[in-house]
């Protein structure tokens, strides 16, 4: 009987795990399925670009997958019983019941609106496809007026900050302000700092420091010092959140439902599931948990995907690096920051802005996409043809 493999997601870190493990696993002996709830890669890294008006490529993952051998399940996931070994799945014909024997948990993160009233009634977000286009869509009506509009972004973390200066540079008719919980910038080097604030300046963006938001309303957004922004269209950046389905199937999660794993990924209270990118607690090679990031899925991924091979393969499981070496910040499209950091997560005091880097940012985000495009990186056709296996749907899923 062969070994089932459940991914659970196919983002950046689903979609790359998938890929690689379908490529060095004999198909003869594994069987991969992929559960995703929308039919396209999302370009998480490109949504603040897709909100201000750009065009973002989403290619669907039927051709994604194509002739890899890897099921792709289009469902919504609503259940783990990792006790049954089980995932409780749901689509628009039903819903049905999928077996594993190895799980991998790359659902991510979403936006947190909770806690502040009236963002989830009134803000918009970008860390889903639909949300960043209702986005675009309210940009788009303001800009359409003739007259402006004001766009507050509440958040300064590195969402916030790319959101604003995009929107900024994209549509200068627009107002947008910046609202910073502290000093803006304030886990950048001060060349960094000084150079982000002069970006602000140049694309005319106001930016609120030390200022903490106690209420989202439909045309406004109220702080703590009693300040009222006019506000057409308020963008929330003000954190992540998990879902709590690992919760709720009682894996061992931390306090905001990440489920917390060993160095190998894999999860301290059930072994045959391993979690992956920002759904996971890890710890990283300098004893601190890895940040949610693209670049924190692709270390953890790698590592899951050596430590699941490794147990099948019933051989030493090699330890890959668990590292967050620098945040790369776009601001707009002609302008960006690097900013490396230590092993205390500081920040070093250099740092490399100006345009040179938001070009190479766009080649890391534009090979981030042909990566998982190509997710079994030219495995030869023969294995393909081999390996290949149909979709499955929710209906058909039942184990």
């Amino acid at each position: 009987m062969k070994h089932r493999i459940v991914i659970l997601g196919a983002g950046y870190a689903g979609a790359y795990v998938a890929g690689n493990l379908v490529r060095r696993l004999s198909p003869a002996d594994t069987e991969i399925t992929v559960v995703n709830a929308v039919p396209d890669f999302v370009q998480r890294l490109r949504l603040h670009q897709l909100a201000a008006g750009q065009e973002i490529e989403a290619p669907k993952l039927t051709d994604v997958f194509a002739d890899t051998g890897i099921r792709l399940c289009l469902a919504r996931v609503t259940a783990v019983d990792p006790e049954r070994q089980a995932v409780a799945i749901a689509d628009a014909g039903g819903g049905g019941e999928l077996g594993y024997d190895t799980l991998v948990y790359a659902l991510g993160s979403h936006g947190d609106v909770e806690g502040v009233p009236g963002v989830a009634e009134h803000a918009f977000d970008v860390a889903a496809r639909p949300s960043a286009l209702r986005l675009r869509e309210r940009l788009d009506s303001l800009d359409g007026r003739g007259e402006g509009g004001s766009v507050v972004v509440v958040g300064d973390g590195l969402t916030g900050i790319e959101t604003a200066t995009e929107i900024a540079e994209a549509r200068p008719g627009l107002s947008v302000a910046l609202i910073a919980r502290g000093e803006l910038g304030a886990r950048l080097s001060a060349g960094a700092r000084s150079h982000l604030r002069q970006a602000c300046d140049r694309l005319g963006i106001t930016v609120l420091e030390h200022t903490s938001v106690e209420a989202v309303e439909a045309t406004r957004v109220l702080c703590a010092d009693g300040t009222a922004l006019v506000s057409d269209a308020t963008v929330w950046t003000a954190g992540f959140a998990v879902s709590p389905i690992a919760a709720a199937g009682g894996l061992e999660v931390t306090g905001n439902g990440q489920i917390v794993v060993d160095r190998t990924m894999r999860s301290v209270s059930h072994p045959n599931v391993y979690a992956i990118g920002d759904s996971a607690y890890a710890i990283g090679d300098n004893g601190r948990p890895l940040p949610m990031s693209c670049a924190s899925a692709g270390y953890t991924g790698r590592q899951a995907i050596e430590s699941i091979i490794g147990r099948l393969a019933g051989r030493k499981i090699a330890n890959t690096k668990l590292v967050y070496a620098y945040n790369h910040i776009s601001l707009g499209r002609r302008d960006g920051i690097l900013q490396t950091v230590d092993d205390e997560g500081q920040a070093k005091p250099g740092y490399v802005g100006g345009r040179k880097v938001a070009r190479v940012k766009a080649g890391i985000v534009k090979m981030s996409l042909w990566a998982t495009s190509h997710p079994t990186f030219g495995m030869p056709k023969r294995k393909r043809r081999l390996a290949a296996v149909p979709d499955v749907s929710a209906e058909k899923a039942v184990a």
